[in-house]
């Protein structure tokens, strides 16, 4: 045996013996060899293991936020990439600090059936507790509450970021400020809780395992209503949109967002310990299937449509299908995320088209994607649920279209329902008072000079889009319209 080899294999000693010492800890090096470890080690690897699962799929989940931010910005007029950029970047700074604040204690805080109580501005003290400990609708996870907190941060900065696609290229800059922190304060968490803090949705059996309600449909809302309110950009010829500036970003972001989705919705297993490990592995091939169904099904729709192969509606295609999944990929069997996936596929062109012919300018389609998506897939669990991966009140239960009722369809229909509402009346009374107080749509200078130039003094191409007559300021507040 060479020298290398020898040096080679004390390494690798060296480095498992190191592995042991920081999963067991020391104290098992100081105990008589023959015991072993005890459960309390088996317990405190348990909390680890998962408390590391989620920390790295969180970590996934605000990947996210680049990926929307390449998507939208390539999706749009090139004059208005900088501000994208920019909304994008900081909606989720702000809406971390609206999150510890607020937010988070309204979403899995105590309950009282419609919001939390407890858990606002949390210190040291609360972080480190497990989650059982604060509200204990968590008594199955046994990841802490600074972990849950991370975690599902990274969902909230989601809502908001939805939101500024719709909007895109004529929104007033702190009228995006003010509307984002809102969502993370007032709307979103509130629904959270309905579903995931313990609230009463989630009480009465209402499913959505990692979102498409919570968060997408929400969004999607949320944007529909923020377009309707803010009107179209200036020179938009409705039936002819504005083509993408830029398909490489739009494609790099996508796939950013694909990829960021293993987090979304395999992590929201909370943990991969136990029974929670098999259940991993039938979240992310739904996940999967369901994403390349809606891709192709989106590719094959628009050419029998145009006869052209459209990368654009291809792209949207998939995230229809990872929006539509979201909410059942632990409730479904493989076939019924295809299904999903199909769906969602035709859905996001169709309600597209709606969309357009309501006259609505919603830049990068986050209605047709999120919102309609979502509420397909919250749906589509009355249809396509698995008895045997049904939860609570609804275990032993088949959906529709493979042998059950109308038990759980019926469930999810009432509990979309309920979430549009909700965000329908707080979303228009928000963005109402922003256009009242002149915050709602940028100056009408911006519309002759671009939003990029007005707002930010700046250009994603100087070469190709110069800034030699651009004032050095605004020449006036921005209004509303």
């Amino acid at each position: 045996m060479s020298r290398t080899t020898r040096y080679g294999r004390r390494m690798l000693s060296l480095a498992l013996a190191t592995m042991v010492m920081a999963i067991f800890g020391t104290r098992v090096l100081a105990q008589d060899a023959a015991a072993g470890p005890t459960m309390d080690d088996f317990n405190a690897l348990k909390v680890s293991v998962d408390t590391a699962w989620v920390l790295l799929t969180g970590f996934l989940v605000f990947f996210m936020q680049t990926g929307f931010a390449l998507l939208e910005t390539g999706m749009i007029r090139h004059t208005g990439a900088v501000n994208a950029l920019l909304e994008n970047f900081v909606d989720a700074g702000l809406t971390a600090l609206c999150w510890w604040a607020v937010g988070f204690g309204i979403a899995f805080g105590a309950t009282n059936g419609f919001f939390g109580t407890t858990l606002f501005a949390p210190g040291l003290d609360v972080l480190s507790l497990p989650m059982v400990d604060v509200n204990s609708n968590f008594s199955w996870t046994t990841i802490g509450v600074g972990t849950m907190f991370f975690f599902q941060f990274a969902f909230a900065a989601t809502a908001s970021t939805i939101t500024t696609g719709s909007m895109a290229e004529r929104t007033d800059f702190i009228g995006d400020l003010l509307y984002t922190a809102i969502i993370a304060i007032v709307i979103y968490p509130v629904i959270v809780h309905w579903v995931w803090g313990g609230g009463w949705l989630g009480a009465n059996g209402f499913l959505d395992f990692a979102g498409s309600t919570v968060v997408h449909t929400v969004g999607g809302v949320i944007a529909l209503i923020g377009a309707m309110l803010l009107g179209p950009r200036p020179g938009r010829v409705f039936g002819s949109p504005p083509k993408p500036h830029n398909l490489a970003y739009a494609t790099l972001g996508t796939m950013i967002l694909w990829f960021g989705w293993y987090g979304f919705n395999p992590g929201s297993t909370l943990g991969i310990t136990g029974a929670n490990a098999p259940l991993v592995g039938i979240v992310t091939l739904n996940t999967t299937l369901a994403a390349g169904a809606a891709a192709v099904a989106s590719l094959f729709f628009i050419f029998f449509r145009t006869g052209k192969w459209d990368l654009a509606a291809t792209l949207n295609g998939s995230l229809a299908g990872l929006v539509g999944i979201t909410a059942g990929c632990a409730f479904v069997g493989p076939f019924g995320a295809i299904m999903i996936g199909i769906t969602g596929g035709i859905l996001v062109v169709l309600a597209t088209d709606a969309v357009e012919m309501a006259k609505v300018d919603d830049a990068v389609g986050a209605f047709a994607v999120h919102g309609a998506c979502g509420i397909m897939g919250t749906l589509a669990i009355g249809l396509w649920g698995d008895a045997s991966l049904m939860v609570g009140v609804n275990a032993g239960k088949n959906g529709l279209l493979v042998g059950g009722g109308l038990d759980i369809l019926l469930t999810q229909l009432v509990g979309s329902a309920a979430t549009i509402a909700y965000v329908t009346v707080t979303a228009v009374l928000m963005f109402g008072f922003l256009k009242a107080i002149g915050r709602l749509r940028v100056h009408s200078d911006a519309d002759k000079m671009g939003i990029d130039a007005y707002e930010h003094g700046a250009s994603l191409w100087p070469d190709v889009l110069p800034l030699d007559n651009v004032p050095a300021g605004k020449t006036s507040p921005a209004i509303g319209d």
